[in-house]
């Protein structure tokens, strides 16, 4: 009996043996916001690929690719390489995205297996990133999927780039037999980064929660996917949540989300509603390494690294070979015109020039340089008024900061990363700059951006400026918080503009055409109370700031945009060369901020209503109102106490 009992078991036991998924490891390498980063920085004159323990850059897709190789080659598990958007925008290389998609290329040379669309894939417009993408598509890239296009039924404007969709060059989603694992792969987009993509028009996206649910049961359901990821460009914050966090949670299904465009280094894999997200910092900085666990049809964080792209890492050369091959491509086709060249010094600097989330010395050196390049081209020493008074810039727009590094030489790559983004409305790459007219009342409404909108939505919103100083306090009714105002310069002097309703004198501003974008529209997202109307030099409205852009050559026929970057390359080589050795040098005014923007917060009565728009007497009137209620209410019970007590 015993031994037939015993028997009995073992089948069982044997039986059962199948019914217990045996464990695996899927090794998931991510990055997410490379930014077009292909080499080292900064400066990228210190940058030594060939060499590792000699310098102080970061990042360099040579170093990445070799961090790469070191983490397949320590596993004997599958590994999948990922990257969550934003491939592009941010050097020199995408100069030549729609043409060569040098950054598609080098990732599919690196191994990448997949990627998906954020919202700087958009900058070029629909017609520009189909070009990238059939470039990338004819020259070798990873496979993209994203699952939140809309295109339009009405315009034509996104036929080329749903073209390209429908052709299979992108997929709403694929699988992959991983080890046994029936793998299941989507991309969204999130809303900020809806937001931030002005440009994708006619395209719209899905709503990222809608989408990710469609594509989930798509895949558990028809596809039959075991494990589902999503690469997500939604986003990931530290100490509050975010949007991949509400995906994680409204959505049942994700096992994994690879997340980005928050550019968020996350050193250890957020678990919400048991789904992993991740997310490594930005422009390959770093290198994501999750190891995720695979037992009984559920995911786990198994093991979890970011790898620093530092100079510890010798560098890939066959990648770097091809890096340097596309330079001498960007020399001849991009820059050449312009008489500069990749590793062209045009000055040299005694100190750091940072971008920081306030007034900036790059931010003073960039807005200086808006005003400069518009008056160099632009204004008429007869008439005043077609001076730049005002040079605008956001931080959204500076992407990096300008360093000294190992030699004090500023070369044209260098100064570029500075200022990278955008194209013009005549399909040239970058953003031109256009001018406006407003009254003096309006530049208050400008600066009101700083002042209100800044606080509630972040360092992307802080303005830097040139041509004006100005006080505030931010105690006082948000939307009129600005006190004083001075126009001039610090060469020439500062003089207090009156900026009252009265004074209908022009003032002409400048900006790219992306921030001008935006001050003309802010008043639509400040009921009204910051309404801008442009206008042209006769006062008359602009409807169209595409007639504003600035002309380059007025003896060519239609518009030469003015592009911002070159202004400031411009502007950098018009500095004295103060050591007389043949390069100009960064004046010294530059090494700290200029106090343009002053900060004076005060609960006095006086700073808080002097010169108060109606706003602000609206709300103290409001606030007496309140006083006067209160001081009632207390009045009456005092009353009903004291009848009682009388009683």
């Amino acid at each position: 009996m015993k031994r037939l009992l015993a028997m009995a078991a073992a089948l069982l036991f044997a039986c059962a043996i199948p019914l217990i998924a045996a464990d695996k490891t899927i090794t998931i390498l991510h990055t997410n916001d490379l930014h077009s980063h292909l080499m080292g920085f900064s400066p990228e004159l210190d940058y030594t690929p060939a060499k590792a323990g000699d310098d102080a850059t970061i990042g360099g897709y040579a170093r990445l690719a070799t961090a790469i190789k070191t983490e397949r080659k320590a596993r004997t598990n599958p590994v999948l390489l990922l990257d969550a958007g934003d491939f592009t925008m941010g050097s020199l290389f995408h100069m030549a995205a729609r043409e060569e998609a040098f950054e598609l290329r080098i990732m599919k040379a690196m191994g990448y297996d997949m990627v998906t669309l954020g919202n700087h894939e958009f900058d070029l417009m629909p017609k520009g990133l189909a070009g990238i993408l059939t470039a990338g598509a004819a020259k070798g890239m990873p496979e993209i999927v994203f699952s939140s296009a809309i295109f339009s039924a009405e315009s034509d404007k996104d036929d080329s780039l749903e073209a390209v969709f429908k052709k299979g060059v992108v997929k709403s989603y694929t699988v992959k037999i991983i080890d046994g694992i029936k793998v299941g792969f989507f991309g969204v987009i999130g809303d900020i980064a809806i937001g931030d993509s002005p440009f994708a028009s006619p395209v719209k996206f899905k709503n990222k929660i809608e989408a990710s649910r469609e594509m989930v049961k798509l895949l558990r359901e028809q596809e039959k996917a075991e494990m589902v990821i999503c690469i997500s460009h939604s986003g990931l914050y530290l100490g509050s949540e975010s949007e991949d966090e509400a995906l994680a949670k409204q959505v049942p299904g994700i096992d994994v989300i690879v997340s980005g465009h928050t550019h968020t280094m996350q050193d250890k894999p957020l678990l919400v509603n048991g789904v992993i997200i991740v997310q490594a910092y930005e422009y390959g900085k770093f290198l994501g390494v999750l190891d995720v666990a695979w037992a009984n049809g559920k995911a786990s964080v198994e093991k979890y690294k970011l790898v620093e792209i530092n100079d510890s890492i010798p560098a890939d050369m066959t990648i770097q070979g091809q890096i340097d091959g596309f330079i001498a491509y960007i020399d001849q086709a991009v820059l050449r015109e312009h008489n500069l060249s990749y590793w062209k010094v045009i000055a040299e600097t005694g100190f750091d020039l940072k971008t920081i989330e306030d007034e900036s010395p790059i931010g003073n050196l960039i807005t200086d340089s808006i005003r400069w390049y518009v008056n160099k081209y632009d204004s008429d020493p007869a008439d005043p008024v077609t001076k730049v008074a005002l040079g605008v810039e956001s931080n959204g727009v500076i992407r990096d900061h300008l360093l000294k590094g190992k030699t004090g030489k500023v070369c044209v790559a260098d100064v570029f990363r500075t200022i990278p983004l955008g194209v013009g409305m005549d399909d040239t790459m970058a953003y031109p700059l256009v001018t406006i007219y407003v009254y003096a009342s309006e530049i208050k409404k400008a600066l009101e951006v700083l002042t209100s909108i800044y606080p509630m939505k972040g360092n992307d919103y802080f303005l830097q400026l040139s041509g004006v100083k100005f006080t505030y306090n931010p105690h006082r009714v948000i939307f009129d918080r600005v006190t004083e105002i001075w126009l001039g310069s610090e060469e020439e002097g500062f003089k207090e503009l009156d900026y009252s309703s009265g004074n209908t004198q022009l003032y002409r501003i400048a900006a790219n055409i992306y921030d001008t974008t935006f001050l003309k529209v802010v008043g639509d997202y400040t009921f009204h109370f910051l309404d801008i109307v442009p206008k042209d030099r006769k006062g008359q409205t602009v409807t169209s700031l595409v007639d504003q852009r600035v002309d380059a050559d007025k003896n060519k026929p239609g518009i030469q945009e003015l592009k911002e970057w070159v202004g400031v390359m411009d502007f950098i080589r018009s500095f004295k060369d103060t050591d007389n050795d043949g390069t100009p040098d960064i004046p010294a005014k530059y090494a700290k901020s200029q106090g343009r923007i002053v900060k004076q917060p005060s609960w006095n009565p006086v700073s808080l209503l002097s010169r108060g728009t109606k706003l602000t007497w609206i709300a103290f009137a409001a606030f007496i109102v309140f006083i006067a209620l209160i001081a009632l209410v207390v009045r009456i019970v005092r009353k009903k106490f004291m009848v009682k007590e009388m009683s």
